[in-house]
């Protein structure tokens, strides 16, 4: 899937402008952090802030813009960020050359040489300009070079997008009734059951305006609230792709791409329009809010950074992709050895995450840092 992987320091910070609760003289520095950094390709934002910063996602209160540098709210792989102090507190600023993407050579010596005439420096590509007659009457034209702006496709993203692209466009929370009320698969050719990579199939119950793409769903596990057992949402299980041949009722239909093994029943939804990686401002929630974690996407019941989580928080509450909680790990109680009485022990922070996906009662994150195994029903909360 194609990404844009951009990185606009100016929106982080006029959005932490009025979300960020920290400011520059609480920010904490890391403690083997360098005095500049050179950005490597493969590079993330959170990863060169983490270097500098005991919280990465509070680079913006840190963060400076250098007028003096053209197009200063993007970073490149061969930039140089400098950490320097102004009035006692840390500042983080971008210094870098500039970057002139390639351009074919000029042929300066078809440019008849005139006293008027600016020299031009081959390979810059330049643009015309009239600069009058010559008395034999043979046209003159000044060249001036002209610069080209690096794509901002090649600036480093806040986070890896190999790690959270496939989760962008698939819904992997839905409501009770959403897939009952999809097209589902009833059989494969030649009675065919199991369908796999390049198995045509018949469907009954799509859309007529759904278009000729489909992503293949199987119902999961409903995920509750560990505390007050509410169903917040049901995971819905990614099966593979599947491409229509033939319209109807039942439809014929090939399966492009398999992730798990394709049964009857299975559901059939539109494939949503591919998204670009967004553009993640890590900050801290304006409100004070508190979750558990539900359930990781490898399956397990421990697990550290990099991986995918469903938390308890939602749209309402007030969550927004980039917001980054705490996570606390969920001691629970213990029995006190002279009272022999239970009591509640603190829980004990973990690391932190940043939201990338919001549902109406779920959200999805990636855990960014950990410094000992994450656990189911672990707390997430305001940093």
């Amino acid at each position: 899937m194609p990404v844009k992987n951009l990185l606009s320091l100016g929106a982080i910070l006029a959005l932490l402008a009025f979300v960020a609760p920290a400011s520059a003289d609480t920010v904490a520095l890391a403690p083997d952090h360098p005095d500049r950094y050179v950005v490597q390709k493969g590079d993330t934002l959170w990863d060169i802030s983490a270097r500098f910063l005991k919280d990465p996602w509070r680079w913006a209160s840190v963060w400076t813009i250098n007028d003096q540098v053209k197009n200063p709210h993007l970073i490149y792989p061969g930039d140089v960020i400098l950490l320097t102090y102004v009035g006692g507190k840390p500042q983080l600023s971008v210094q870098r050359e500039e970057k002139l993407t390639p351009a074919p050579a000029v042929a300066v010596a078809q440019v008849p040489v005139m006293a008027d005439v600016e020299p031009v420096t081959a390979p810059t590509s330049a643009i015309e300009e009239p600069a009058g007659v010559t008395p034999t009457g043979m046209n003159v034209v000044k060249l001036r070079p002209r610069a080209h702006a690096e794509p901002i496709s090649s600036a480093i993203p806040t986070i890896s997008p190999d790690v959270i692209v496939p989760f962008l466009t698939e819904p992997l929370v839905v409501g009770r009734t959403e897939l009952a009320r999809a097209g589902y698969v009833t059989i494969g050719l030649d009675d065919r059951l199991a369908l796999g990579d390049g198995s045509e199939f018949y469907a009954r119950g799509l859309k007529k305006n759904d278009g000729e793409f489909y992503q293949i769903f199987r119902q999961g596990n409903a995920l509750k609230h560990p505390d007050s057992g509410e169903t917040l949402g049901y995971e819905a299980l990614y099966l593979g792709d599947a491409t229509l041949l033939e319209a109807g009722n039942p439809a014929k239909l090939v399966v492009t791409r398999v992730k798990q093994e394709i049964l009857p029943t299975d559901r059939l939804l539109k494939t949503p329009e591919k998204a670009a990686l967004p553009y993640y401002y890590p900050h801290a929630p304006d409100k004070n809010v508190k979750g558990r974690i539900l359930s990781a996407n490898n399956g397990l019941r421990e697990f550290g950074p990099t991986t995918i989580v469903a938390i308890s928080l939602g749209k309402r509450e007030g969550m927004q992709e980039g917001h980054v909680l705490r996570i606390m790990r969920h001691v629970g109680v213990s029995k006190d050895p002279v009272t022999r009485s239970m009591y509640k022990m603190p829980d004990e922070e973990t690391g932190l995450l940043m939201v990338f996906r919001v549902f109406d009662k779920v959200s999805y994150a990636l855990i960014m840092d950990a410094n000992r195994p994450v656990h189911i029903y672990d707390v997430v909360r305001t940093p």
